[in-house]
């Protein structure tokens, strides 16, 4: 692909083999524990667990689409592929971190961290946290080993300068790490502001479909994917062909379903701003939310999750059985659109009437109807 191509194009072909007479486009999955191995093991592909061919058109497509080659003087990221996107967490983190180092986590981030951070602190990893907003990771930065980033943050949606904390945990001596699973490739790339690594569950919006679990990383350095690569060999955590050629087959659709989600999104929370009911409105897009003149710098897209609280967990809970069009579930980044009341499951920060909406693609004004009709009939 050349400098020129946007990111639809790069959606559409990211990862695809040269053309070949009479062969399929995209390849179809390989199903193999093992390989025809004449003489010493030198090729590409020997057993199962390292490595397949499936994965490998996967992870080119990610590698192209979180640091086109084009824009990145022609170097191809290193990406690797998992069964889901926690297995992805944990590779960077126990990959990077050995007993006696620290690390910077958010206290606000993804409701799965905390038992990373148990894991971690029972290897003899110190664990520091902070809020994600304000840049506050900063301060707790001075001898780490790694700084883990979630911007926007999941599901408080702050936003934080990647630039600003990557340059500084350099400075310290710090590698870093940025979840990108909310933004997509397409709504920012954490290897173009100075992160060593790209960390993103692709069963979210990456995908699309709700129908896979799905983990990566991506970066730039060589050394530092081949430890990542290591950690996936040793603890088996690799995703089936089927699952990875599900995947590149939905990121086809990745720009045409960003635009059309995001710009849902930002709808949705325009209409709801108004609503009495809605309160702690969030969304980056937003041109008044606290999040929107740093995202407005370093994203290309706001994403597809709006954040608001409604009075109390009653007024959720029947707010949520009112909708038509907006399923009650978790996880995001989907088609059809989802909501939840997140305090359902603990280990989040939020209010009891907090909900997490996730917009589908859905058409705006029948979403946006079907929201504002259950509200007003809660409050009725």
């Amino acid at each position: 692909m050349s400098s020129q191509d946007g990111d639809g194009t790069r959606s559409v072909r990211a990862g695809l083999p040269e053309p070949e007479a009479y062969e399929p486009m995209l390849p179809g999955p390989v199903f193999a524990a093992h390989f025809h191995l004449p003489g010493e093991p030198t090729g590409p592909y020997t057993y199962g667990r390292d490595e397949n061919p499936t994965w490998t058109h996967l992870e080119r497509a990610i590698g192209e689409l979180e640091a086109p080659p084009s824009e990145n003087g022609g170097q191809a990221a290193h990406t690797v592929v998992f069964a889901s996107g926690m297995a992805a967490v944990s590779a960077v983190l126990l990959s990077q971190a050995k007993a006696g180092d620290t690390v910077v986590l958010p206290d606000d981030g993804y409701q799965a961290l905390p038992l990373v951070r148990e894991q971690l602190e029972a290897y003899g990893v110190q664990v520091r946290t902070a809020p994600t907003a304000g840049e506050a990771q900063m301060a707790h930065l001075p001898g780490a080993r790694l700084l883990w980033i979630e911007s926007p943050s999941n599901p408080g949606l702050d936003v934080c300068d990647i630039r600003l904390l990557a340059d500084a945990a350099h400075e310290a001596g710090a590698l870093v790490a940025v979840d990108n699973s909310l933004a997509t490739p397409l709504g920012q790339r954490p290897l173009d502001l100075g992160a060593d690594f790209s960390v993103a569950s692709g069963t979210k919006g990456l995908t699309g479909h709700g129908d896979i679990l799905l983990g990566y990383v991506t970066c730039r350095d060589a050394e530092l994917a081949a430890r990542v690569r290591r950690w996936r060999k040793v603890v088996g955590a690799i995703p089936g062909p089927m699952e990875a050629w599900l995947a590149h087959r939905s990121l086809a659709t990745l720009q045409l379903r960003a635009d059309r989600q995001g710009a849902t999104a930002l709808a949705l929370a325009t209409a709801l701003r108004a609503h009495p009911a809605v309160r702690d409105l969030r969304y980056p897009g937003l041109p008044d939310d606290p999040s929107y003149p740093t995202a407005s710098r370093q994203m290309r897209r706001f994403g597809c999750v709006v954040s608001f609280t409604l009075p109390d967990r009653g007024f959720a809970e029947k707010f949520l059985d009112g909708l038509r069009l907006v399923d009650d579930a978790t996880s995001f980044g989907g088609l059809r659109s989802t909501a939840e009341r997140r305090g359902r499951w603990g280990g989040d920060a939020v209010p009891e009437g907090f909900i997490r909406l996730s917009v589908g693609a859905e058409d705006a004004d029948d979403l946006i109807a079907d929201v504002l009709r259950s509200l007003d009939a809660t409050v009725g």
